[in-house]
């Protein structure tokens, strides 16, 4: 009898992939983690670190240091690496990402991995193009992040907003994973009942939604992290420790990420956020939702946005 263990490797293990280790080990997601950065006492102290709380852990995992050629029997590959801008803007960021890509892609896939690669690395939907395109990957086996922490963070204000339990709310911010992101408004569902019913309903609790200071406070809501910490952490460590839960676990649960577009919504040949059925293959299935003719109008705005900064890689 021979027992598969789950393994992820993590390519940068600053703020954001150093969280991302340790939701994965502390939520009991994973067996062997691989860490890989540039800085190597970086990756050290934070395999130190993370040994050094195996005893509370829910079950023994083995965290290695590595480097790229140690990722190639990992199930996922995790892109964490990268610099973050003052500016505001994460699509400043997208030559030195750009780079990052060219310095291992090559190195992994020539060792023989050939499992999934989640990319966080900034911007997030034009890195996840840039990677498919450098590694040749089948479509599903390449995506990122994308609005997945946006929805979280939409879902949340909600919460606050109408007092219902942010796990029980269906609601995407999709698109762009920066400024140009639009709220699916017209798809937002709490319980079974659509936020367009319930403003009918009970328009004291439902119809008096501050909706454009709602999708801004969303918007920004990154930057109020960053503004105390110089890092975003918690939420995008979560973000992701939640689609490789549902890779390794075959969930074919619906989550936001972002992925190759092939006609929804009018788009081709570019990475948006748009709700996925993520499982063991990766991407499964893209759902391209009704929106309306505004949220529409502004989703194509914000893939020419992405479109855009794609085109300024050299």
């Amino acid at each position: 009898m021979s027992v598969k263990l789950r393994k992820v490797g993590i390519i940068g293990v600053g703020h954001v992939g150093a969280h991302v280790a340790f939701s994965l080990a502390t939520q009991g997601i994973v067996d062997e983690l691989v860490l890989v950065d540039i800085n190597k006492q970086k990756v050290v102290s934070e395999r130190q670190d993370l040994i050094d709380s195996l005893s509370y852990l829910p079950h023994r995992i083995n965290v290695v240091n590595g480097e790229y050629e140690d990722l190639a029997d990992c199930d996922i590959v995790v892109l964490s690496a990268g610099k973050i801008t003052e500016t505001g803007s994460r699509l400043d960021e997208v030559q030195y990402s750009a780079n990052v890509v060219d310095s291992f892609a090559d190195r992994v896939v020539s060792a023989g991995f050939n499992g999934i690669f989640i990319v966080i690395t900034n911007p997030c939907d034009v890195i996840a193009r840039y990677l498919w395109e450098k590694t040749g990957f089948p479509k599903n086996r390449v995506f990122a992040t994308g609005t997945g922490l946006d929805s979280c963070r939409f879902k949340t204000v909600l919460s606050r907003e109408t007092g219902v339990d942010p796990k029980a709310i269906s609601a995407y911010t999709m698109g762009e994973h920066g400024d140009s992101q639009i709220a699916a408004w017209s798809n937002v569902v709490f319980g079974a009942k659509p936020l367009s019913q319930l403003e009918k309903e009970d328009p004291d609790r439902f119809g008096k939604l501050d909706k454009p200071a709602i999708l801004d406070e969303v918007k920004k809501a990154g930057w109020v992290t960053f503004k105390g910490k110089h890092a975003t952490e918690f939420g995008i460590a979560s973000t992701l420790a939640r689609l490789v839960y549902a890779v390794f676990h075959d969930e074919k649960t619906v989550l936001p990420a972002s992925t190759l577009l092939e006609g929804q919504y009018g788009e081709n040949g570019i990475f948006a956020s748009t709700p996925c059925i993520i499982g063991k293959n990766g991407v499964e299935d893209v759902y391209e939702l009704n929106l309306s003719d505004d949220e529409l109008k502004d989703y194509k705005n914000s893939c020419d946005v992405i479109r855009t900064t794609y085109n300024l890689i050299k």
